[in-house]
């Protein structure tokens, strides 16, 4: 028997509850791994709410990211042995594969054996946060050396591993935070720029730090009204990549600026990378470059015991963290 968090209704961190039941071996092409850390996400709380892309089938489990040791492979499985230190790759259905629990299987090719010197901890932090930044920045947007690139919510998890690839490649990020209580923090985690959107002219801000070249790039999780001074500091043929939508307010659609500039305004999913093998390949390999080399490391906000999933995910939901929230059984 497996201890695992699911939910029977959509609702509050309350509705979590933690509940015992027998998982199967696994199957063909499966790994099964003793889940040691989890690393929670926005998205699982967005699906426990009844908010996110997909859609719960109750009783429902959740968790995208996790990491363990390899409990037992299933057939046609090579490379793979009980004992492994391992990471997961978070799965396009976090309903048919989810995370939160003791014991857990996945698609041999999500599977990802960890750097020796890569806690449990740091290695359950990892997937979600630099795919969805690689993505982005790299995959999609072609960040090079020297572009001015903008960062919304800089001190999520996301935000933090865009900071660091931005870093890696040298160019220069320009870090977005809602106040300044976060300011020395975000310049300590390699933003040489930080810019607080509720108390300072944000076109303002760019147009001094990016001088006559202008934001080539803009990685957005909040859309809302900062649509317009965001690409009124884009330089021509720039490129807006919207992968949130953190803004209760509604999102204008800057026709000048984009008239003007010629830009590219493109909605971004990270499963558009998970889902094809070969961009997911380089994107593993940038990746597992950066952590063997130091440029990129997992920030950790706080950690909680599997127990207190429900405390965990009230922390989630308060915006308060600084880095990734990770869960240890």
């Amino acid at each position: 028997m497996t201890r695992v968090v699911r939910f029977h209704r959509h609702g509050g961190p309350e509705v979590l509850c933690i509940e015992t039941i027998d998982v199967p071996p696994p199957g063909t092409g499966e790994v099964q791994i003793r889940i040691r850390a989890l690393g929670l996400n926005r998205a699982e709380a967005l699906l426990r709410t009844g908010t996110y892309i997909e859609t719960a089938t109750f009783p429902s489990g959740l968790g995208l990211e996790a990491a363990g040791v390899v409990e037992a492979v299933g057939e046609g499985v090579a490379g793979f042995a009980p004992g492994d230190a391992v990471s997961i790759v978070p799965p396009l259905s976090m309903v048919r594969w989810p995370a939160y629990a003791e014991l857990a299987t996945f698609p041999a090719e999500l599977v990802v054996k960890h750097l020796p010197e890569l806690g449990l901890e740091a290695a359950a932090a990892v997937w979600m946060q630099y795919l969805t930044a690689y993505g982005a920045l790299i995959d999609i947007a072609g960040l090079r050396r020297g572009d001015v690139v903008a960062i919304t919510a800089a001190s999520s998890s996301v935000g933090l591993a865009a900071i660091q690839i931005a870093n890696r490649i040298g160019a220069f990020p320009v870090a977005l935070t809602r106040t300044s209580a976060k300011r020395r923090a975000l310049r300590d985690a390699g933003a040489p720029h930080v810019i607080a959107s509720d108390e300072e002219d944000i076109g303002a801000r760019l147009a001094e730090i990016a001088g006559a070249s202008g934001v080539r790039v803009v990685f957005d999780a909040v859309g809302g009204p900062a649509f317009e001074p965001l690409t009124a500091a884009m330089s021509p043929g720039g490129i807006l990549i919207e992968y949130g939508g953190l803004s209760p307010a509604p999102t204008p659609f800057p026709l000048f600026n984009v008239l003007t500039k010629c830009l590219t305004l493109r909605g971004y999913l990270v499963h558009e990378i998970i889902r094809d093998p070969a961009r997911l390949a380089k994107a593993k390999a940038f990746i597992l470059d950066g952590l063997s080399d130091g440029s990129l490391k997992p920030v950790i906000a706080r950690t909680f015991p599997f127990e207190e999933i429900v405390e965990a995910h009230r922390f989630l939901e308060s915006n308060d963290q600084f880095g990734k929230i990770v869960v240890t059984i």
